[in-house]
């Protein structure tokens, strides 16, 4: 199925497009809202500045994707793939990351208050001023994470593993919860 043709049936009033593949489909400023594409292949697709409010993309492939500003407030990613993908500006408000590879993924300026992003790998990932106020990052994976100037208030970090000692103390001092328990003590690198 090509872009054109999706969007034509989205038209019409359909929503399931799941386990279609979209290789490198261009959606720049499409409205996809309220549709199910899980486990669509939307390797490098072309998603700039897309109302994807509400959508699933439940297991998607998003490899090397552009969100830049999309809205994506509400969305279900759980499980989605979006190593390398760009969400420069987005909004993930309320998204549901949960178990998301956001590998080498550039996240500044993004909206992810509270977002779950629960067992979410980060791995390099780029969150340069991104909003993380509310979120639950419980179990997520921050090895070589960038949260320079983050907005972390409020934002649950408990369980989260691969923390540099320095980021620690920045995230503490910018009032996140780091850990629920002592037990959490033991995810810190020194």
């Amino acid at each position: 199925m090509t872009a054109e043709e999706l969007l034509m049936a989205y038209a019409v009033g359909k929503r399931d497009f799941r386990d279609t593949d979209l290789f490198r489909a261009d959606f720049n400023n499409a409205d996809l809202s309220g549709s199910s594409l899980f486990r669509c292949n939307l390797f490098r697709a072309n998603l700039f500045r897309a109302n994807l409010i509400g959508v699933s993309l439940y297991n998607a492939n998003l490899i090397g994707a552009n969100l830049y500003c999309a809205n994506l407030s509400g969305a279900n990613l759980s499980g989605a793939n979006l190593t390398r993908a760009d969400l420069t500006g987005a909004d993930l408000s309320g998204a549901d990351l949960s178990g998301a590879d956001l590998s080498g993924a550039t996240l500044s300026l993004a909206n992810l208050s509270y977002a779950d992003l629960s067992r979410a790998t980060l791995l390099k990932a780029d969150l340069v001023e991104a909003n993380l106020s509310h979120s639950t990052l419980k179990g997520v994976n921050l090895k070589e994470a960038n949260l320079t100037d983050a907005i972390v208030e409020n934002a649950n970090f408990s369980d989260a593993i691969n923390m540099a000692l320095d980021l620690v103390s920045s995230l503490k001092q910018q009032g996140a919860i780091l850990w629920e328990s002592s037990q959490d003590l033991k995810n810190i690198n020194h």
